[in-house]
């Protein structure tokens, strides 16, 4: 799941002014764009680049690696499949308010056909000084800039704020994923954290992580047994009790998914936890050290 400059990738909606804005900035940081997609603009040329009808059509000629997709969430299911069906083998969904079981339909069509899916809901994946994927800022070079630590995020915001940080503090990322803020996701914390951990590029890692959910209670299991260090910051910490946070997939249920219950697991697992956004690059200086 991690962005390669070798990568090639389709962009499912391009033609419109956020698939045209992105895709210009994802060329400029030498994302390999090799086609679009959108029914009404096929055999045209946009971002100096083929426009398809599908993404099955621009298979033909033009294969790919990677789709992302910039759809409203009533489309999002069809092009989906359509690049699943195509050969995609990482979708990037950005699009959010996908009905639950559309994206239920699509998760199984992915696991059938051996594809990755990175969100619903996801600001996308970001390789400084080779590429990204997605509605991130990765050629603003005060947040993103090539270096050996990689950052995973439920959220985009967050995560832009942390790289921010982390470049503040004198690292470099090695990779940020974006897994998405949905109830239903294709990729989890504990997913990119492994992806993470097998990476030779990446010295250490920045967990993000919000209230809800129990997935970084289930990344502080794994974490447990890295040699990399692991350094996370939770989001969330005054929340009302009971009360629905942030993203659809921030659900406190019974003793799991609150900030505490999140922060006691990560920190038993050896996961230094910072109060801040600001400590982050601190602790994670103390963690390579050590």
């Amino acid at each position: 799941m991690i962005v390669r400059r070798h990568h090639r990738v389709l962009v499912q909606g391009i033609t419109g002014q956020q698939g045209t804005f992105w895709t210009e900035k994802m060329q400029g940081c030498g994302t390999h764009v090799v086609g679009g997609v959108n029914p009404k603009k096929a055999g045209t040329v946009h971002c100096n680049v083929p426009v398809f009808a599908s993404a099955g059509e621009a298979a033909k000629t033009h294969p790919f690696d990677i789709a992302v997709g910039f759809v409203p969430p009533a489309g999002a299911k069809a092009a989906a499949l359509d690049a699943i069906a195509a050969g995609a083998k990482l979708l990037v969904m950005l699009t959010e308010h996908v009905p639950v079981h559309d994206v239920m339909v699509v998760m199984a069509a992915a696991k059938s056909a051996g594809a990755r899916v990175v969100g619903p809901n996801t600001a996308g994946l970001v390789t400084p000084g080779e590429g990204f994927v997605g509605i991130m800022p990765g050629f603003n070079d005060r947040v993103f800039k090539p270096g050996r630590i990689g950052v995973i995020s439920r959220s985009g915001s967050l995560g832009t704020l942390i790289c921010l940080k982390l470049v503040n503090g004198g690292f470099g990322q090695s990779a940020f994923l974006g897994i998405g803020g949905d109830p239903i996701i294709g990729t989890t914390t504990l997913d990119a954290l492994q992806a993470l951990d097998a990476d030779p590029g990446t010295d250490g890692v920045a967990i993000v992580g919000e209230i809800g959910g129990a997935m970084e209670e289930a990344a502080a299991e794994y974490a447990a047994t890295m040699k990399k260090p692991a350094v996370a910051f939770i989001a969330g910490r005054a929340s009302p009790p009971g009360k629905k946070m942030g993203h659809a997939g921030a659900i406190v249920t019974g003793d799991k998914g609150s900030y505490e219950s999140k922060r006691k697991a990560l920190e038993k697992a050896g996961v230094a936890v910072a109060d801040t956004p600001a400590g982050v690059a601190a602790l994670m200086r103390q963690g390579l050290a050590s």
